[in-house]
């Protein structure tokens, strides 16, 4: 991808028309699309309960290369919603699910090859399925990789029944980024859009730390994860989570040999964090090569001019901003 200066790597898209699963599989608790008149249309939960209202620029590829050219953005790498998983259904029923989404995802990078890179989504209740679909993704879609949820259920990332993914994941070669979901949403963390704003940095934290603490990446070492939004508070905690392992080992060491800083370099995490010294303290602390530019594209909470953050900032030079926008990306992509 030669000449290629901006990509985001962190971007949602999902299907124009999404199947009545509930009618299909004879039980709910999936997501449909109302569209409305205004043009926008309505994520409803099949229970009737509205979820979120999204525009065009989230199922129709036009409308997003549009906005990407306004914005400077040579390509995006594109992946479900997470309230897409579905890993509370049955396993042959996400895996249902989860094909028509990837082969939604895969038509539109192969209509736009220079434009669009896909992720896939997997039915990661089930590990052995979740594999053959990664298979699938890699060898027949041509997907560079998948994103996955920050747990499975009540599996963290840790859990021993999730190694015959992470060995796919390692024998295909596949980009994996994992996003926060499924945080709390009653009680204290009911009000202030607390599950978006203090959930989900929580929610990618505990993801890194399990994984680290928990010997994935030492049982994985050729694993190329990224973690959104800036790996949540896992830069600022580094230091705590550090120190608790030295302290308690009885507690944090107890499945991995190397402690967690020494990880550090082994692993990505995107650029949003809407903060310009957040950002700095970022960079320094990840790596320059293991920070990557994404938004979070197109939801409001995410970045409204992909990659800003970055082009205007103070501190950072001009062959760091290249390798932020775009270079980082595309080599852990396997795209250069």
């Amino acid at each position: 991808m030669d000449g290629v200066k901006k990509v985001d790597f962190h971007t949602h898209i999902l299907p124009r028309e999404i199947p009545n699963w509930k009618e299909e599989f004879g039980y709910g608790g999936f997501i449909r699309l109302d569209h409305l008149e205004n043009g926008n249309a309505n994520m409803m939960k099949d229970d009737g309960k509205f979820f979120r209202e999204i525009e065009p620029n989230c199922w129709d590829p036009e409308v997003r290369l549009k906005e990407m050219a306004e914005t400077g953005v040579d390509v995006q790498v594109i992946c479900t919603v997470p309230v897409m998983f579905n890993y509370h259904i049955k396993a042959a029923d996400g895996l249902k699910v989860a094909r028509f989404l990837n082969d939604d995802v895969a038509k539109t990078c192969a209509t736009y090859p220079d434009k669009f890179i896909g992720l896939g989504t997997l039915p990661m209740q089930d590990p052995a399925l979740a594999a053959e679909e990664l298979r699938r993704c890699r060898n027949e879609l041509h997907l560079a990789g998948v994103q996955v949820g920050s747990h499975i259920n009540k599996w963290n990332l840790d859990a021993k029944e999730l190694e015959p993914f992470w060995t796919a994941c390692e024998e295909t070669d596949a980009a994996v980024l994992i996003h926060p979901w499924d945080m709390e949403q009653t009680g204290r963390y009911a009000d202030y859009w607390a599950p978006w704003l203090v959930g989900m940095p929580a929610e990618t934290t505990l993801a890194i730390m399990t994984i680290l603490m928990g010997g994935v990446l030492e049982r994985h070492p050729k694993l190329k994860l990224c973690f959104a939004h800036g790996g949540g508070s896992f830069a600022f905690t580094l230091g705590r989570i550090q120190h608790g392992y030295n302290v308690r080992p009885d507690l944090c060491a107890k499945k991995c040999k190397r402690d967690p800083r020494s990880f550090v370099g082994q692993f990505w995490v995107d650029s949003a964090v809407h903060d310009a010294d957040a950002l700095a303290f970022l960079v320094k602390i990840m790596g320059e090569d293991r920070v990557i530019m994404g938004s979070d594209y197109p939801f409001p909470l995410g970045e409204h001019h992909p990659g800003k953050e970055i082009e205007t900032h103070t501190q950072l030079d001009e062959a760091l901003k290249s390798r932020l926008l775009a270079r980082n990306c595309l080599q852990f992509l396997g795209k250069i």
